[in-house]
């Protein structure tokens, strides 16, 4: 039997889409606490996350704002002398890619559990995936704009684009941990429960700042407002400098314009030859991907929609998800109602960008739509995708 190839289902476009692009360069350490929940105790420490999230950066700007307004992200990223840096792709063991075992060209007879992704292994059928340790220092953690071009325009990434000159650390911030103390009334101790914790602030290298970009309504508010300023952003006031930064608005736009191009490449073969759709999504942004059964929301790292194509059960239709380069969830929550204040936000768990899913074809994002409920991820910057043509990865 022949199982069917089906064009995936088109997405409605959505207007004002984010293209006005902002820096925000710290003046002092930075402090964002994931969502994991924790109890100011003994030894307790605050997990901290960076890059922010979009939440952060939306609450930051509605605060210098002083508007409750709606606001459309993309982002945030970070940037560094002016460019675009994005997470650094998970289907790279130091310089070396990784394909789906059965996507080598003299495939390896290899048995998992076929309800889980495909294994990864080298193109050249290796399974050692080990990296070398000493060179692992040396490498970037963050590809800048032009790599991640010559990624989305099917060329090999070479050593200058992989290792760090010796100015710089593969990670552009320094972690310092706080301690923070609750004394005993009238006594000069430290209280014996809840009265102590330690969470980690974020200093960033010279030269390096988060960029993200706003709508136009957001953008027009910005402007009358006057920029440059500084706003507070993160835990305890801490302040950053935001400026307009219009040489972004190029690069992003040069991404984006690529990436579809090679989106529409794969569909348009997809009847012709299906072998050439073969496509990898590069997630850049933590990618929320929820579905609610019996009121009970779960999280994975891959979109619930996109169906594997070795199906596991031969009644299942096949879909279009192959395998994921993946790694640990980013724990995430969004605002608090106004109207229950003591109640916690859900948490949900994301993927980490730098993720990167190979896909037997292209497929969009049911968040993508606009009148979709789970659209409202993608106003804030989250599950951002960049489409990358397999073919990269025949030349390693």
């Amino acid at each position: 039997m022949i199982a069917t190839v089906q064009a995936p289902n088109p997405v409605k476009a959505e207007t004002s889409r984010p293209c006005y692009w902002y820096t925000f360069t710290p003046l002092d350490v930075l402090l964002f606490r994931d969502a994991k929940p924790f109890s100011p105790g003994e030894r307790a420490w605050a997990k901290s996350m960076f890059p922010p999230n979009g939440h952060a950066l939306a609450g930051a700007i509605r605060g210098l704002l002083q508007q409750d307004i709606y606001i459309r992200l993309t982002g945030p990223f970070l940037c560094h002398d002016g460019q675009l840096q994005f997470p650094r792709p998970m289907n790279f063991v130091g310089e070396t890619s990784l394909v789906p075992v059965e996507w080598i060209a003299s495939p390896l007879r290899m048995l998992w559990d076929r309800q889980m992704p495909m294994p990864l292994i080298t193109a050249t059928g290796s399974t050692n995936l080990d990296e070398d340790k000493s060179k692992k220092d040396e490498l970037h953690q963050f590809l800048g704009y032009k790599s991640v071009q010559k990624l989305l325009d099917g060329k090999r990434l070479i050593g200058e684009d992989w290792l760090c000159p010796k100015e710089q650390s593969p990670k552009p911030w320094d972690e310092e941990s706080r301690p923070h103390n609750t004394l005993e009334a009238g006594r000069r101790t430290v209280k014996t429960s809840d009265g102590y914790f330690v969470e980690n602030a974020i200093r960033m290298h010279q030269g390096w700042s988060i960029a993200a970009a706003v709508d136009d309504q957001t953008h027009q508010a910005l402007q009358a407002q006057g920029i440059p300023a500084a706003l507070r952003l993160g835990g305890e006031g801490h302040r950053v400098l935001i400026e307009r930064c219009q040489s972004l608005d190029q690069q992003w736009g040069n991404l984006q314009a690529k990436s579809k191009e090679n989106y529409q490449q794969a569909e348009a073969v997809l009847t012709q030859d299906p072998a050439k759709a073969k496509s990898l999504a590069y997630l850049i942004t933590p990618g929320v991907f929820e579905r609610t059964s019996n009121g009970v929301a779960t999280c994975q790292a891959w979109p619930w929609e996109w169906k594997l194509a070795h199906a596991p059960n031969k009644n299942q239709t096949p879909g279009p998800l192959v395998s994921v380069a993946t790694a640990s969830p980013v724990p995430i929550s969004g605002r608090r109602r106004q109207d229950q204040d003591s109640v916690p936000a859900p948490q949900v768990f994301a993927a980490p960008p730098g993720s990167v899913y190979y896909l037997q074809r292209p497929e969009s994002l049911h968040q993508d739509d606009p009148t979709q409920k789970a659209h409202k991820w993608r106003k804030l910057g989250y599950s951002e995708l960049l489409w990358i043509p397999f073919g990269v990865h025949e030349n390693d």
